[in-house]
């Protein structure tokens, strides 16, 4: 299931990259408009997406770093890359996968600082979505994190799975 959701996430990255592409474009041509705002909304908004998959990413390069044990997605149309077994993982490894997204959000951020033009409405908006992420991953992931590392449990819920057959300890 990790090949197709990569393969996914590769082919979102290469539109966002053919949506770049059309943005400066027009913009070295001068063109003005509707169609020429979308291009650049659409590029900012897709850009944004990525960045959340590279975010997702790196929860699971962390958890497989840590040997945690994770379930794939279901099906290719979701909005995480996998499941954190609460139930058959230890702190260390949740804290290693909690990490590898918080890595992976300050890296992609600074990225995107250095690349993006934000002279253009596509880069403002690029980063805007992006900043917007990484404040949502402060106030959602930050608790719990802190949580765990005093000692607390794991959490449950969301994003997270108990143990189930055919868990896949990576």
């Amino acid at each position: 299931m990790y090949a197709k959701v990569a393969l996914r996430d590769l082919g979102l990255l290469a539109l966002a990259g053919l949506f770049w592409w059309g943005d400066a474009s027009l913009h070295s041509a001068n063109v003005t408009g509707a169609a020429a705002t979308a291009v650049g909304l659409v590029a900012g908004i897709l850009t944004a997406l990525c960045a959340y998959l590279a975010h997702e990413w790196g929860h699971l390069t962390a958890a497989r770093l840590a040997s945690a044990v994770v379930h794939p997605p279901e099906r290719v149309a979701t909005i995480f890359l996998f499941n954190f077994d609460s139930d058959r993982n230890d702190r260390r490894g949740f804290l290693w996968m909690s990490c590898g997204g918080f890595a992976l959000s300050a890296a992609g951020l600074a990225l995107l600082l250095a690349v993006l033009p934000l002279e253009a409405l596509s880069g403002r908006m690029a980063l805007g979505l992006a900043a917007l992420g990484v404040l949502a991953t402060a106030v959602l992931e930050l608790p719990p994190f802190f949580r765990v590392l005093r000692g607390g449990e794991i959490p449950r819920g969301l994003g997270y799975r108990t143990s189930e057959p055919g868990g896949v300890a990576v």
